[in-house]
């Protein structure tokens, strides 16, 4: 009996260890966008410069450090009917967008007028994406299929499950939406397949009244605040070049955030990150990462 009463304690002691590990603190990662005034890249920052909320609730910043993970980058551009008077501005933009990311991303090049179609799979070979672009024509009479394109990316996306997936939208803002889908069917696919989604729309927001364009604001609203993406309204088509390489340096110099978190019945729904530099903006997804 004095034997068995002595081993019950050992035991226990054994087993303290592994279930304090299973209730100790949690982590989670966000990738972060710090721009200037002017809406370019901030660097050096360190976990002292970030301010993490979840539902509000303040979080202990863990790290900040430069994003190192490789970026998994579908590169959707417009050439429907309505870039007709743009195509040379299209592949000045994109050429200047995959060469800032030259290293950091593979990239994959699709198109959406008249149907979303690959021009080219995921690569990191610079001159084989820089022919495709080269060689974008518009679809003479075809209109746009932007909301199936982000469906059907994310769905890939789903499958492959990369590391810092995003979306890099090129679009027109006069171009004839043809997908016939809600959007909140669209976001909840790009919620699975965690992509941040960027939107350059050129042009003027149309008044279009038509459920396919409501939808397509919507998914442009929504699908870019809740993933941290960027949206710019171009009005002139000559400046695209220079916001498609302000959007492919800002994905070169993200942060990736880590913070802690506590363990919770109910997940954390809102997300917050803001900088105390000044001058500086913060932008990241405003959903919470799942636990």
């Amino acid at each position: 009996m004095h034997k068995l009463l002595t081993i019950a304690p050992l035991v226990a002691a054994c087993l303290l260890p592994s279930a304090t590990h299973a209730q100790g603190p949690r982590q989670a990662t966000v990738y972060v966008s710090v721009l200037d005034d002017k809406g370019n890249p901030v660097t050096g920052l360190t976990g002292a410069d970030f301010r993490v909320r979840e539902d509000n609730v303040p979080r202990e910043v863990l790290t900040a450090v430069p994003a190192t993970e490789r970026l998994s980058v579908a590169l959707l551009i417009d050439d429907s009917q309505a870039t007709a008077d743009a195509i040379q501005m299209i592949r000045d933009g994109a050429r200047d967008f995959i060469k800032a990311l030259d290293g950091k991303a593979e990239i994959s090049v699709i198109t959406f007028g008249e149907r979303p179609t690959i021009a080219l799979d995921y690569t990191t070979d610079q001159k084989r994406l820089l022919d495709t672009v080269g060689r974008i024509f518009q679809r003479t009479g075809s209109g746009a299929y932007f909301q199936d394109a982000i469906v059907e990316i994310s769905k890939g996306f789903q499958k492959r499950k990369p590391a810092r997936p995003v979306i890099a939208a090129l679009m027109f803002e006069d171009d004839q939406e043809f997908s016939n889908r809600f959007y909140q069917q669209v976001l909840e696919e790009l919620d699975r397949g965690g992509a941040a989604l960027h939107v350059i729309a050129v042009g003027s927001p149309s008044g279009d009244q038509s459920d396919e364009l409501r939808n397509r604001n919507q998914v442009l609203s929504e699908g870019t605040d809740r993933t941290g993406g960027r949206r710019d309204q171009v009005l002139a088509r000559t400046a695209i070049p220079l916001r498609m390489k302000q959007l492919g340096d800002e994905l070169a110099d993200q942060y990736q955030v880590t913070y802690g978190r506590p363990e919770r019945l109910i997940p954390a729904d809102k997300l917050e990150v803001t900088v105390t530099k000044p001058g500086a903006t913060a932008r990241a997804r405003t959903k919470a990462p799942v636990q």
